[in-house]
Order: C-alpha cells, then structure tokens, then sequence
C-alpha cells in the first residue's frame, strides 16, 4: 500500500513549529521503500527480550534483517545459536556475541556451538502503541 509521505522535520521537546501543511509535499514511497535496501534478500522479526536496550532494541520491536549485508565487526546480527534465535553485536575478532545492557552476558563462541549468521539488523520499527490487531 502507498501512502503518502509528508517530510515533517520536528524537534522533540519543541512547543511549537511550522505547520506540515505550510510546505505540503506528497511523495508516493511505502514503507518498503524506506526500510529495505534489497527485499529478495530481507526479512522481518520480532524482538523479545531487553539484552539489546543499550543499541535502541526493545521487546516487540520489530527488526530488519538483511542477508545481503558482509557481518563487520561490531554489527548487531540475527543468529541461529544451539537451536534458538539471538540477536547480539558481533565481536569477529574475539568470537563473541555481546548483549548491549547491563546485567545481560555475553555469550563466548566454542567450538562446540552450532552457529549460522542468519543475517544483519540494519534497521528496526518501535511500537509505540501495541498493535490493536495480531499479526498472525
């Protein structure tokens, strides 16, 4: 679905600014457009947890993740760890997986561990409403 796309330039904390009517410009973009560089190599997921609040991830964001995108160190990633998803910070040259708050471990890699990058987060989608309708 295309909907229309109003570039609204807004400083929290601000009282008062230009109405967005004032310069009224429709671009015809989806969400789509703006969220995913490569759709044949994307996909959605959604976050439980709070071991990623330190990077701006919070439980039932929802995250886009690219399988397109080289793993640099340092990248938050989807991973597949011993049966289960995780999203961490990549840490190549230790070999490590790094939750981003406090109280929450990291997770060192052995040799013992199945282990499969599914992919980087490049972007992800806060609620800030709960969705009044599931989704599945």
């Amino acid at each position: 679905m295309m909907l229309p796309f109003i570039p609204l330039r807004a400083c929290a904390g601000i009282t008062g600014f230009e109405s967005p009517a004032a310069e009224y410009t429709e671009l015809r973009l989806t969400l789509d457009q703006i969220l995913i560089d490569d759709p044949a190599a994307t996909y959605l997921g959604f976050v439980e947890g709070t071991s990623m609040k330190g990077v701006g991830i919070f439980p039932n964001d929802i995250l886009v993740v690219s399988r397109a995108e080289t793993v640099i160190n340092g990248d938050v990633i989807v991973a597949t760890l011993n049966g289960g998803f995780v999203c961490k910070i990549a840490d190549i040259k230790q070999k490590r997986l790094v939750s981003s708050s406090p109280g929450c471990k990291d997770y060192q890699l052995s040799e013992g561990d199945e282990f499969i990058i599914e992919g980087v987060v490049t972007r992800s989608v806060r609620f800030h409403r709960p969705l009044k309708r599931g989704l599945f």
